[in-house]
């Protein structure tokens, strides 16, 4: 394990889950659209890293998210689910594997905090079946995954990612103190019971990290405001003030903000955590 000095000043670690692809038209509403000069362009699907990430302080070990189900090809997802979102290598990074590769073992995790539930974001969540490692999640969104995972009201969570003897943590309201020097903050828009972190001189220059994972997949939706599309979306005006109250943020503590699946700020983290 990495060493840390002080519970204010963290190491923060990129674990590489693999790449996920999907249309374009998801992440950024309109990127394909067909006008009157070419009323019928070509879809393009592109594609997305999936990570999570590994933050160690003075007294304990944190997650930040658990990733895809190893075996979302091989049927875990279903067909038409997978054809969709195509998580092509999940096999290949399995989550024991990708802490491995920082010295760290599923056992060496104090705590779990799930951004959100989709499939890309919770399938590693059975590799803490049966222990007593709490997992925080806001109320919402746990609402919210069992209810459209018996309704069929969204592919994007899949139940067996999910229903597990998971010690849950549930988060209330729109923020607060998780540990010292950590702050969870609630951005619904994307699904209800997203939310992010503040960790306090989390980015190796000292400054403060602001992950908002996939209030914005990318930093085009962050940064220029543009929505994401299709079925990525709960709530549009819900988005637009999360997406208020995490640039407000980021002016006040002049933070690092981290999106969900960037590639190119991905490429990039390791030189800035």
């Amino acid at each position: 394990m990495a060493d840390t000095d002080t519970a204010a000043d963290p190491t923060v670690n990129v674990l590489d889950r693999g790449t996920m692809r999907i249309d374009l038209n998801y992440p950024i509403e309109g990127a394909v659209t067909a006008t009157e000069s070419n009323p019928n362009p070509d879809a393009v699907r592109g594609d997305g890293p999936v990570f999570n990430l590994l933050i160690e302080t003075a007294d304990r070990t944190l997650l930040w998210d658990t990733g895809s189900h190893p075996q979302a090809a091989d049927g875990h997802w279903p067909a038409e689910v997978y054809n969709t979102f195509t998580h092509h290598d999940a096999a290949d990074h399995p989550l024991p594997a990708a802490l491995a590769d920082h010295e760290v073992e599923i056992d060496d995790i104090d705590a779990i905090v799930q951004s959100h539930l989709h499939l890309d974001h919770a399938g590693g969540l059975h590799n803490f079946a049966g222990t007593d490692v709490p997992v925080y999640v806001h109320e919402q969104e746990l609402r919210e995954a069992y209810f459209a995972a018996a309704t069929g009201e969204t592919g994007a969570y899949i139940r067996d990612d999910f229903d597990h003897d998971l010690a849950w943590e549930p988060l209330y309201g729109d923020g607060g103190l998780l540990f010292e020097g950590i702050e969870w903050i609630h951005l619904p828009g994307h699904t209800p019971g997203l939310i992010g972190l503040l960790i306090e001189a989390g980015a190796a220059d000292g400054r403060d990290l602001l992950i908002v994972g996939d209030l914005a997949y990318t930093a085009h939706n962050y940064e220029d405001g543009h929505p994401m599309g299709r079925d990525l979306l709960d709530s549009r005006p819900d988005w637009r003030a999360s997406l208020r109250r995490a640039r407000d943020i980021e002016r006040r503590r002049d933070a690092l903000v981290i999106y969900g699946h960037d590639p190119e700020q991905v490429a990039a983290l390791p030189e800035l955590l």
